[in-house]
């Protein structure tokens, strides 16, 4: 049995070291606000491949990602895995309808979260309109995501998907840190190809030609983008 990565902060006083705050869902709290929400979350630790919340489990807590990437899916009826989408620090997870999760969650290397109880999380935002609108900015850019997903898998090659995705996280990256030509991928091979529709052994190829034609260069833990305007003709196409 696989010995479980994760590791749990009591409460404290986070709120101060927090690196994303500036883009999480509490960037809209004043100082003295920030100070009673900072005791409604714990920081959770959870090492590569822990799952943090799985499709249809009811819906307990919230998180704000801190640290690391994490993996969105949902198992279809005949067991293939269809990755919805990628979560980076800043992201706020576990908000729906239903009140059970839509999609699963897996930490791609070292993931650290800001987790909330529901109950108490949704005490606290009943009477702050900021934070409410806050979190529906976020359900709206979600949104917006889950759209463009939507027309990435449709009726487009395989060159094109690729270089769509790897436009769209390399900007997803720049609201985090600089803009760089060099674009970090912790995901495999197979978590791009199971988020595009494509096979692992399509992406993997179409890699390979990208690098050919000297439209970007496979680097130890991502790519380099030596045509950045190429990338985005492809992607426009």
């Amino acid at each position: 049995m696989k010995a479980s990565l994760v590791t749990i902060e009591p409460n404290g006083h986070f709120c101060d070291d927090c690196a994303v705050r500036g883009a999480a869902v509490c960037s809209s709290l004043d100082a003295a606000e920030l100070r009673e929400f900072e005791h409604l979350g714990r920081r959770v630790h959870f090492g590569s491949g822990e799952t943090v919340f799985s499709e249809e489990d009811i819906t307990t807590s919230f998180y704000n990602v801190l640290e690391g990437v994490m993996r969105l899916y949902k198992l279809l009826p005949d067991g293939r895995r269809q990755i919805v989408g990628f979560a980076l620090p800043g992201d706020f997870l576990g908000m729906n309808l239903s009140g059970r999760h839509n999609f699963s969650a897996d930490a791609i290397g070292a993931v650290t979260v800001c987790q909330f109880a529901k109950a108490p999380f949704s005490r606290f935002i009943e009477d702050r309109p900021q934070l409410l609108r806050r979190i529906n900015e976020l359900a709206i850019r979600e949104l917006s995501q889950a759209r463009n997903h939507m027309v990435l898998l449709g009726r487009r090659s395989a060159d094109e998907k690729v270089a769509t995705f790897l436009l769209g996280w390399r900007e997803r990256l720049v609201a985090l840190k600089a803009l760089s030509d060099m674009v970090p991928l912790p995901m495999s091979r197979q978590d791009i190809a199971d988020y595009l529709g494509l096979t692992i052994e399509t992406v993997s190829r179409t890699f390979t030609k990208l690098e050919r034609q000297g439209v970007i260069e496979i680097i130890q833990g991502g790519i380099s983008l030596l045509d950045p305007a190429r990338v985005e003709a492809m992607a426009a196409a």
